[in-house]
Order: C-alpha cells, then structure tokens, then sequence
C-alpha cells in the first residue's frame, strides 16, 4: 500500500492550481500566440508579395513576348543588352533591361520572357523560376525563427526554415 500513497500524494501536488495562473497570464499567453501568429502569416504573405512580381512574368509566360538576350553592360542594379524574340509576335529590340544579380554575367546568352509594357525581362526556366521565389525562401526562413521562439512550434519551424533552405540552396544551385 506504500506505493498507493505515494501516486494519490503526486496526483494532489498535480491538481493544485498554478500560483498566477489565473486569467490575466491566459489572455497574455493566447495574445501573445495571436500576435506571433499575425506576424508570421504577414511575413510569408510579404515574401509570396515580393516574389510573385517576377515569378508571374515566368511561371504565366504564354502569350507574352519570348527571346533570347545577351548582356553587353552592366551598371549598379540593372544590365542590359540587345533581345532576339523566339516567340511569334515578339519584335527584336536593340536593349533591355534585365535586374542586376550574382547570375547575370556580361558576355552571357540568357532566355528571358518581356515584362509587357515594358523593356524589362526576367529569366526563364527552371534556374529563372527559382530565382524569382528567393523573396519567400527567405520569408520562410525568417517565419521559422518567429514561430519557434514566439509561437513555441519547433517542428513546424524545423519545416518552415527547411523548406526555405531549400529552395534558397536550390535557385543558387540552379544559377
């Protein structure tokens, strides 16, 4: 019977309420996973935002002007060079402009689809694909770190921050 005593004197310790466990701690420990929660759907939100400017021109290319360019020059934040259309209905244009990155380089032959109404183009392709979503990889990976410290979900920031690796890991590859 000793040991009948002793797991009824644990199960009382267990069912004494909590010192300060009343309802203010709860409203703070549910605001507190409302707000982290807000932020985290904001910032994979900004990052889908950011990516989606390019990555539409790339992902709904049918219908819109398709070529080929090659990088003469580049400046700070933008190269340039003349384009050659693949498509039917693309015209050829002596430059365009094409936004600065580690995977332009000058000399370079690229396959590009026109931003319409534009002299702006955006790589194609697997390697242009990827390189339009980094925004959300790093949206991703930065939601990972909010909800493992804020909302105390270490596995579904395990995930966030995997999945934001590795598309980061694979558009650099891919470049």
């Amino acid at each position: 019977m000793p040991a009948t005593r002793a797991s009824a004197a644990h199960s009382r310790r267990r069912a004494r309420p909590r010192p300060g466990g009343g309802g203010a701690s709860s409203a703070l420990r549910y605001g507190r996973l409302a707000v982290m929660g807000v932020v985290t759907v904001v910032i994979v939100i900004a990052g889908v935002w950011g990516s989606w400017g390019c990555a539409q021109h790339v992902m709904l290319s049918k219908g819109r002007e398709q070529g080929t360019m090659t990088v003469s020059r580049c400046a700070e934040e933008i190269c340039w060079g003349p384009y050659e259309p693949v498509s039917t209905g693309s015209t050829a244009r002596d430059r365009v402009d094409i936004e600065r990155s580690v995977a332009v380089e000058t000399g370079e032959t690229y396959t590009v689809v026109v931003k319409p109404g534009s002299s702006d183009v955006v790589r194609t392709g697997p390697a242009g694909l990827l390189h339009a979503w980094v925004p959300l990889g790093g949206a991703l990976l930065l939601a990972a770190v909010i909800v493992a410290g804020g909302l105390r979900m270490v596995r579904s920031a395990w995930v966030l921050g995997g999945a934001g690796l590795a598309l980061i890991t694979a558009a650099w590859v891919a470049l």
